[in-house]
């Protein structure tokens, strides 16, 4: 069956919300749409997931990592117009709608991503601090010059011009900015919405950050290569750690935060993030914390 569209969805243990994710597809109009889950060699089985959605398609990427997850879901389909996908995003129920509306708004079309908590209130800190930090997708899309690839619409013609995510960096931004090296147009399309969960403690949000971390200094070094680009990474280590006071008042402002708790613990996990992260960055740069 031929398809003008397809969604691809990298998966890695994580079937709940996958189903979640899915059964928000599922009452969508799926003319012309496939949609293609890529299992990253998970260990939990997906038989009772595939089974409740057989309109789904599922191969697997032995390779670990989404961005060879992704690749191999290109690789596996023929559609033109490619959407991207998260499993544990929560799309809007016009999310499909809208991503077929956004082809052609730009060569690369990056969505809304807004954050919610799967568990009940009080906020912890790690979920406080996600609240009002994670996705700034404005920022991402206007001004960084990327979109995260949660919520991306593409085409096969960019995709082929340039060429696969490389897996160990930031991925999505990396791409990206290959993307509008080579002359593409990224724009931001509010129509285009998911909703991603806020990590929920401290070692889900410390894990979140050694990974990106990691990742951003591949990519960092990957363009700014030698020791010229070793002492940026180090005195951007440095903004790092003093950013956590001067962003300290967006935890008394945002109304979305309940309570001096919820603020008090925010601002604390704020703190505490922003000095770990310029120790693994300093780290990094002296060569001790590797990529």
């Amino acid at each position: 069956m031929a398809f003008d569209h397809v969604v691809i969805i990298p998966h890695y243990n994580d079937s709940k919300r996958l189903g979640r994710c899915l059964g928000v597809l599922a009452l969508s109009d799926l003319t012309g749409v496939e949609v293609l889950v890529v299992d990253n060699a998970s260990t939990e089985p997906l038989d009772a997931v595939a089974a409740r959605f057989p309109m789904v398609r599922f191969v697997s990427e032995p390779l670990a990592g989404a961005a060879n997850a992704r690749n191999r879901g290109v690789a596996e389909s023929r559609a033109e117009n490619i959407f991207f996908l998260d499993a544990d995003c929560v799309p809007d129920a016009g999310w499909v709608a809208a991503a077929k509306a956004a082809v052609g708004r730009g060569d690369l079309v990056g969505g809304a991503i807004e954050v919610f908590d799967e568990t009940p209130p009080p906020r912890s800190g790690a979920e406080a601090f996600e609240t009002v930090f994670a996705f700034n997708y404005r920022d991402y899309i206007l001004n960084k010059g990327f979109s995260v690839t949660a919520n991306l619409v593409t085409t096969r013609r960019v995709f082929a011009a340039v060429g696969p995510f490389v897996h160990g960096l930031s991925e999505d931004a990396e791409w990206c900015f290959r993307a509008r090296e080579k002359g593409f147009r990224l724009v931001l399309d509010e129509g285009l919405r998911v909703a991603h969960p806020t990590r929920s403690d401290w070692p889900a949000l410390k894990h979140k950050w050694r990974r990106i971390t990691r990742e951003m200094f591949g990519l960092h070094m990957a363009r700014h290569p030698g020791a010229a680009g070793r002492l940026r990474w180090m005195l951007r280590a440095v903004a790092v750690a003093a950013s956590g006071i001067a962003h300290l008042p967006r935890f008394a402002v945002d109304a979305r935060l309940n309570g001096a708790g919820e603020r008090m613990r925010g601002a604390l996990t704020l703190l505490r993030l922003r000095l770990l992260r310029a120790g693994w960055m300093i780290a990094q740069a002296a060569g001790f914390g590797g990529r």
